[in-house]
């Protein structure tokens, strides 16, 4: 099976090390990867602020690129739920009926790491060992769009060594919600405020998620809170081994 690994605009600009943890990660188990040069941004941004027709030729792209794959991997809820959910609906206005296919075979097959790793390799003992305290926040896209409920958590069960801790209220947002942040700043910082508090509750060394986003958003309040606590993507975890588990940024 040839699997395509879709970066994301946050994974390829901000957080390289993610995408090089999936590689890690996903060749470590076997799995015949390639990241496609040709791939760009997936459009949601510019489908949630009111520009369907600039995120058109994106999602053209994504279809073209990733139609000779087996499976597309995504370390992004968000990413994820878009190519699922709003690829669809905007080949289907556009009028395309090429596009529209070729759209829905490239969304089926498309899974964000816990799914690709569970529903399709089989696995939830990766063999990884990371040895701290680990709580795990669900990002809103991946709990309510793509629902991928206990696969991540079955996953940082059986890493060798975390002890995977309860989250208060893990199903609230952290309020990110990509340009909300910035529209509607104070009740952003509310809400992210919140979910910080309850991960220092949590007693947890380290907060991971599926999502940068997120992490990025409740990272920085838990920075300025000089609470200690690291942030890790999911796949920074499932890719760590004995010598390498010291990764991951203090906050």
């Amino acid at each position: 099976m040839r699997v395509a690994l879709f970066t994301t605009c946050l994974v390829d600009g901000m957080v390289p090390d993610v995408g090089r943890a999936c590689v890690t990660l996903l060749e470590r188990l076997g799995v015949d990867l390639d990241v496609p040069a040709a791939q760009t941004c997936c459009g949601q941004m510019h489908v949630n602020t009111g520009y369907p027709r600039v995120a058109l030729p994106l999602v053209r792209q994504y279809a073209a690129t990733f139609a000779p794959y087996d499976a597309v991997v995504v370390p992004s809820g968000s990413c994820a739920g878009s190519v699922r959910h709003q690829h669809a609906d905007l080949a289907r206005r556009s009028g395309d009926a090429d596009l529209l296919a070729a759209v829905e075979a490239v969304a089926a097959k498309t899974y964000e790491l816990s799914e690709l790793l569970v529903d399709v390799l089989g696995v939830t003992d990766v063999g990884a060992y990371y040895p701290h305290r680990v709580t795990y926040h669900p990002t809103c896209h991946s709990l309510r769009v793509l629902r991928v409920g206990d696969r991540p958590l079955r996953l940082l069960r059986a890493v060798e060594g975390l002890q995977l801790v309860h989250l208060p209220r893990a199903d609230s947002c952290c309020g990110f919600g990509g340009t909300f942040a910035l529209k509607n700043a104070d009740t952003s910082v509310a809400m992210g405020s919140d979910k910080a508090r309850h991960v220092v509750e949590s007693g947890a060394e380290v907060l991971v998620a599926g999502d940068n986003s997120c992490l990025m958003h409740v990272g920085g309040l838990l920075s300025r809170q000089r609470s200690g606590i690291r942030v890790l993507h999911l796949a920074d975890v499932l890719a760590s081994t004995e010598s390498t588990s010291g990764a991951g940024v203090t906050t």
